[in-house]
């Protein structure tokens, strides 16, 4: 495997594209192309999780696809940690939406250019993300085909879109997120989400038009790729509810998707596994099976370019 860290942005050296790319081998695909995936970590909008990261596009190698990690905007310009929350948080106008989903577009559209010398299949690129990194996927997958997009990058639509779309437990509806604020009884995931507002939107209390405009679930058209989401019941800072209401506008759209909701968990459980673990709360056996859920749902769309049989058997055969 070749591992690789590109800065999109000459002004913020945070803003990375790193690839893991699997090794051509004549015993394999012997130069054929390879789908990938490009991973949105969470994080609020305030920095992109590590145990989201790496793990999760190593678990997408072992699927057999090309994996890309983009460390897109933050509130926080480097490392991990959270802003006293108990203060008001001031507004960065670089952080502020349509930012990440315009980098997501400069990611995929790099992975293209790239595509013959990386063995990438440009026609099957996948968009996963996690919490806010699921916001950010979900919004660019119903967003690609959008003036927010396509008159940002000048280039026909079609070569914006993702082939299909992997959300792990996302925000989907800053409308519905607004009256969850309202009605948390943990004054501290309160004031993480209002925080949050702010690194995202600018404001604690934005105004509705606002929050639709950075909702998936109000972008949602019959021309939005594929989706698999998952989440648990659980989860105590994004609730379910918004992996509900993104599967319903789904289906009123006729878009093809998998919704896997858990009955236990937290929230940020990545692979649920300890290879993306923190502490022993983050490991849930029974959640970590949505890897492979999602590992038999994309093989409807990211089939690898096999032969039916190995060269040794071909010739068996023969004699």
């Amino acid at each position: 495997m070749k591992i690789e860290t590109i800065q999109l942005n000459e002004k913020k050296p945070q803003v990375t594209l790193t690839a893991y790319l699997l090794d051509d081998s004549p015993e394999m695909l012997k130069g054929k192309v390879r789908p990938a995936v490009i991973i949105c970590p969470g994080g609020g909008y305030f920095s992109c999780s590590d145990r989201e990261a790496e793990p999760v596009a190593l678990q997408f190698a072992m699927m057999g696809y090309h994996a890309f990690v983009l460390k897109y905007t933050t509130y926080s310009e480097a490392g991990m940690g959270l802003p006293d929350l108990s203060k008001p948080l001031a507004v960065k106008e670089e952080t502020l939406y349509p930012t990440q989903i315009r980098e997501l577009g400069e990611a995929l559209l790099l992975i293209k250019k790239h595509a013959q010398e990386w063995k990438v299949d440009a026609k099957r690129i996948a968009v996963c993300g996690f919490s806010a990194g699921g916001h950010n996927a979900a919004l660019y997958a119903t967003s690609w085909n959008k003036p927010v997009l396509t008159e940002f990058f000048d280039t026909a639509p079609e070569e914006l879109r993702p082939a299909c779309v992997i959300l792990g437990y996302p925000l989907t509806d800053y409308v519905y997120l607004q009256k969850e604020i309202a009605n948390k009884q943990n004054p501290m995931d309160a004031a993480f989400m209002k925080a949050s507002n702010v690194a995202f939107l600018g404001k604690e209390e934005p105004e509705r038009a606002l929050l639709e405009m950075a909702s998936p679930v109000y972008q949602v058209d019959e021309q939005t790729p594929p989706v698999f989401v998952w989440a648990t019941a659980a989860d105590p800072l994004v609730s379910s509810t918004h992996s509900l209401k993104l599967a319903e506008k789904l289906a009123e759209n006729q878009v093809p998707y998998e919704l896997h909701i858990f009955a236990e968990g937290g929230h940020g459980l990545s692979l649920a596994t300890q290879a993306s673990s923190e502490a022993a709360s983050q490991i849930n056996p029974a959640v970590s099976r949505w890897t492979e859920l999602c590992s038999t749902w994309l093989e409807k769309y990211f089939q690898l370019p096999l032969s039916e049989q190995t060269a040794i058997e071909q010739m068996q055969k023969k004699k």
